[in-house]
């Protein structure tokens, strides 16, 4: 008997059925048996004798501050109050170890520019690039610092840069109260060893910590405060934006561009409205 081959309606049927299932490509003229094709199973892994369980290595703890925050304080404000110079304060900061900063930081930043400029402009604490470096802005809010600068007719070398704390927090995060209580001790000595005209703080951090002033720093910003030493000098200080707030605000630079004008006439002798 003949075989019987299905009509064409019956095949475009049956293609139709295989489209709607997704089978839309041949892929070889005749059919093959896919199964018979698999390779055998790989052979079974030889035994081997289980080793006994070895005790686990004990965990590393991060290296912690020598001492309790308030003795770290205490111990602070000593070495810092012995310090005859700034090579001697950054030596006394490099030794130090009541800080646990330190121990994640890459590098200590204690300052750039000329000591005993008429100007000493302080942050509040380093970033990534300062910690790379070890000099306090560097980055691109230290690009900004510098062309703020020349448009009043001053460079680095003509001013003095440090910051309240002087290591990178983790991930740039805001330094807690306990390390600015600890390292303020060092940054009030490096303003009386530098002996500023001027002390610009550059955002409301350096502002409310030096200045001891509460509100923000659209508040203080363009006020001039007064900045006495431990010695009794006083020291006239200006609050301002910090270039990386003005990054992040370029509209708000016409605010820092007021208070480097201000800067500019103080410095030339002139009064600024309101003081």
């Amino acid at each position: 008997m003949a075989e019987q081959f299905p009509d064409r309606a019956t095949l475009e049927a049956i293609l139709d059925y295989y489209v709607e299932a997704g089978v839309d490509l041949a892929l070889d003229e005749e059919p093959h048996d896919r199964f018979s094709e698999i390779a055998p199973p790989p052979p079974a892994p030889i035994a081997r004798p289980i080793e006994p369980l070895r005790e686990p290595a004990p965990l590393r703890a991060m290296p912690q501050a020598a001492v309790a925050p308030e003795e770290a304080v205490v111990q602070a404000r000593e070495l810092a109050r012995h310090a005859k110079s700034l090579e001697e304060l950054e030596t006394i900061l490099a030794g130090f170890e009541g800080c646990s900063l330190k121990s994640s930081a890459k590098n200590l930043v204690f300052s750039d520019g000329t000591p005993q400029s008429r100007v000493m402009l302080v942050g509040e604490a380093p970033g990534a690039d300062e910690d790379r470096i070890g000099k306090p802005f560097v980055g691109r809010s230290g690009q900004l610092l510098d062309r703020m600068l020349a448009a009043i007719g001053l460079d680095r070398n003509q001013v003095y840069i440090a910051n309240v704390v002087p290591w990178r927090p983790p991930g740039n995060r805001t330094p807690t109260p306990q390390e600015v209580a600890i390292c303020k001790p060092f940054i009030a000595r490096q303003i009386e060893l530098a002996k500023p005209d001027f002390l610009i703080c550059l955002g409301g951090p350096a502002a409310q910590n030096l200045l001891d002033v509460k509100d923000g720093i659209l508040r203080t910003r363009g006020r001039w405060f007064t900045y006495r030493t431990e010695e009794g000098r006083d020291i006239r200080a200006l609050a301002t934006l910090h270039p990386a707030y003005l990054l992040r605000q370029p509209l708000q630079k016409r605010l820092g561009w007021r208070d480097f004008l201000a800067l500019r006439r103080a410095l030339n002798g002139e009064t600024s409205p309101g003081e």
